[in-house]
């Protein structure tokens, strides 16, 4: 059991942060070791029933207050990050003890080691109703409640955060007393949970050594410290961007070369030069350019820009304003037309999300979904936009619009917080599809191929289930990056379309795309497979995929993406409808695709 010093335990229980220390019992299961006055606050409990509040029960009063939409997110983060020892980032709603409505919480922790070995987990929640001054505020403070005495990392040797709270400012007055300029650099090692999957903990405290240890020895005039988990803090004077690329990419390969086994190495951000204000916030920037980096395995480092402030403060946006944005429908429904190729009809659509915003004004998917990934809300927008499908299908059927098949696309992570497969039959049942003469095969679910490329057994069942209940099953995106045949093998998957820039780049390489994609659509013809090519705008290429036998394509030569008030619009002021197959010709047109297929296979 951990034992924390009694004037230790008087601060954080005193303290009106929002915060709570919890350990593993001797079955593994989380408990609270100690809870401030801030966070009994905003639950209005008292100390005595807080170890029963806040236990592992999913079924428990802290449970109970959460968004049934948001509960079972919680569980799958929490015990992961109980599992793995990482770090705790998460996002949801829940009810104030006073019962006020929903307040957006933000909860982010992270483990902490002992003097007797005990790791302890300090998890800090902000509601994210407060002002954005206050929630800065609140952060600042957080840093300071994780001071201890001890100032040194025991897995690395390194410095720790305590020794880097308390001596950084000298570092950096002594870089400027020489005559230079100051930098920090927050480091993070790649997919370090990946890595520890695949070969174990203690290979993964191993790399985090061998961090240290290289770190160590390209910044020997630099104070080096381990933050927390896979993260390092480098503070040392800046001699110039070229020169500091040069550097990284050569602890950056030294990492890959010396690891054990296979690792993608390492990234950082950079505050130097008129953004290194103050330490703090330079740390602070050097953090926000490092996340900005993402997953993009070929960057290594990002300076800090003034950009990154307002890109951080979008995302912000973005999530305190996502739920809000649904219940009033400013994101709606765009449709895109699909054209079969052989006709020059339209087949069906593919539903896009656009977030029409009363402030921003139109806000592309690109600048919202980033956000919505990180924390945790891809689901969330995932369903709403097949909702909407299936709500409009009534507003099409009374304008007289034809019923059309829709492909709507479905995020890897939804998987991971929701039965998919239900809640898609909870809705078709909801809108009584069945009364527009349709059936469940009318609806398309797209999911990317690099999504299926990480499945889990969890993944693999739901997919069955959504192919058994009816659903067409989609995979986009096929070779935006490096792709894999397997899929054709290991899902049971009814149409491949392939990534626009395959198309756009037709004849670079000698026409290596034109090889590619000739081959691929005769393979996925024999397996039975339909295709569909993405980014059509062009004549010669209409034709090139006629010549092919790629059956379907879709682009801003055929058609833009618009929402149902649009159309209707052009109804009104008597504009015809473009040329869209009946339900008997897109019949007939399977049929005889499938003869064809057959009579190939038969061939092989």
């Amino acid at each position: 059991m951990i034992t924390i010093p009694q004037n230790i335990r008087e601060v954080y229980e005193k303290s009106m942060i929002p915060l709570m220390f919890m350990t593993l019992d001797d079955n593994g299961e989380p408990i609270p070791v100690l809870v401030s006055d801030g966070i009994l606050a905003f639950h209005h409990l008292s100390r005595e029933v807080a170890s029963k509040y806040f236990g592992k029960n999913e079924h428990g009063s802290f449970f109970e207050k959460i968004h049934p939409d948001d509960a079972s997110k919680v569980k799958v983060v929490g015990e992961e990050f109980l599992k793995t020892h990482g770090q705790y980032d998460i996002m949801f709603r829940t009810r104030h003890g006073g019962g006020d409505g929903y307040h957006m919480i933000h909860a982010f922790g992270q483990w902490q080691t002992f003097p007797n070995g005990s790791e302890v987990a300090v998890i800090v929640y902000h509601d994210m109703s407060e002002h954005e001054e206050y929630v800065s505020e609140l952060v600042t403070k957080f840093n300071l409640f994780l001071r201890d005495e001890f100032y040194t990392d025991i897995l690395t040797g390194l410095p720790n955060l305590n020794y880097l709270n308390k001596c950084s400012e000298d570092r950096v007055r002594a870089v400027r007393a020489n005559g230079d300029d100051p930098m920090v650099m927050y480091f993070d090692v790649d997919s370090m949970q990946s890595y520890n999957n695949q070969y174990g903990f203690k290979r993964g405290d191993q790399l985090l050594m061998l961090v240290a240890q290289v770190l160590s020895d390209e910044f020997m005039s630099g104070l080096v410290a381990r933050a927390a988990a896979d993260h390092f803090i480098v503070i040392d004077k800046f001699r110039g961007k070229e020169e500091l690329a040069a550097r990284l990419n050569r602890v950056n390969d030294r990492i890959k070369a010396e690891a054990y086994g296979i690792t993608t190495g390492i990234h950082a951000g950079i505050c130097a030069g008129t953004y290194f204000t103050s330490t703090a916030v330079a740390i602070d920037h050097a953090i926000r350019a490092n996340k900005l980096i993402s997953d993009d395995l070929n960057t290594v480092y990002k300076f800090y820009e003034e950009d990154d402030d307002t890109q951080f403060r979008h995302n912000r946006y973005v999530v305190e304003n996502f739920f809000k944005a649904m219940n009033n429908g400013w994101i709606k429904v765009y449709y895109q037309g699909l054209m079969r190729l052989e006709t020059g009809n339209g087949m069906g659509f593919e539903a896009l999300a656009r977030w029409v915003d009363p402030i921003k004004g139109m806000i592309p998917p690109d600048n919202f979904i980033p956000a919505l990934e990180k924390y945790h809300l891809m689901h969330e927008l995932d369903l709403y936009m097949f909702e909407q499908v299936c709500r409009e299908l009534e507003l099409r059927h009374k304008a007289g619009l034809p019923i059309l098949p829709v492909s709507v696309n479905f995020s890897r992570q939804d998987f991971d917080y929701i039965d998919i497969a239900r809640e898609l039959d909870r809705i078709v049942k909801k809108y009584r599809i069945e009364e527009f003469g349709i059936d469940k095969s009318y609806f398309m679910i797209e999911i990317t191929e690099q999504g299926l490329a990480s499945a889990t057994d969890r993944f693999h069942e739901q997919l069955a289930a959504i192919k058994k209940s009816g659903f067409k099953l989609w995979v986009d995106d096929f070779g935006s990056g490096y792709s894999s045949l397997n899929v054709f093998s290991s899902f049971d998957i009814d149409l491949i379309k392939f990534d626009m820039d395959l198309l756009k780049n037709l004849d670079a390489h000698n026409g290596a795309n034109r090889i590619i994609l000739k081959a691929m659509v005769a393979a996925a013809k024999k397996l039975g497979i339909h295709t569909l090519c993405e980014g059509l705008e062009t004549e010669e290429q209409k034709q090139f995929l006629l010549d092919i036998g790629c059956e379907l394509a879709q682009g801003y030569m055929y058609h833009k993406p618009e929402g149902l008030d649009t159309i209707f619009e052009r109804l009104n002021v008597g504009i015809p409808i473009p040329s869209w197959e009946t339900n008997a010709e897109r019949k007939k047109l399977e049929e005889r695709w499938q003869e064809s297929s057959f009579s190939d296979s038969f061939e092989l």
